[in-house]
């Protein structure tokens, strides 16, 4: 049995998903048609929180809360907007942009360099706690 690896699946959704700069995401932030989505783990946000703004979306259920059929459909999420999805470098991101796209959702991109670029770019920080 011969196993693609993860370098292979990144390598091949960053050949089809749109992945923008941090700069670039601030100005599609600036037009208020947009989800900043963290699909961080929990976790992650817990130890060196998030970007003000954005919509914390676990990695697992991104396309869940996004499926207008699923039961668990957030209809706050609207289809419309522009996902800007990021993580903690790039990787997860392309992955689940990768997702989204094979879904029939068109308006989506991923941030380069992930949180701490778009914190490096003067994304204001929120710290997050356990709850």
């Amino acid at each position: 049995m011969k196993l693609k690896t993860i370098k292979q699946l990144v390598d091949d959704a960053m050949k089809v998903v749109t992945t923008i700069t941090a700069e670039e995401a601030k100005r599609i932030v600036s037009e208020n048609n947009h989800l900043l989505i963290d699909i961080r783990d929990v976790r992650e946000l817990w130890k060196s929180g998030t970007v003000d703004g954005a919509r914390h979306i676990p990695r697992g259920m991104l396309e869940f809360w996004l499926d207008p059929e699923s039961p668990y459909y957030k209809s706050d999420l609207k289809p419309e907007l522009t996902k800007i999805l990021f993580c903690a470098s790039n990787w997860r991101s392309a992955l689940a942009a990768k997702s989204l796209m094979e879904m029939g959702f068109d308006n989506v991109v991923h941030v380069q360099g992930g949180y701490q670029s778009l914190i490096d770019s003067g994304f204001k920080k929120k710290e997050v706690t356990p709850k």
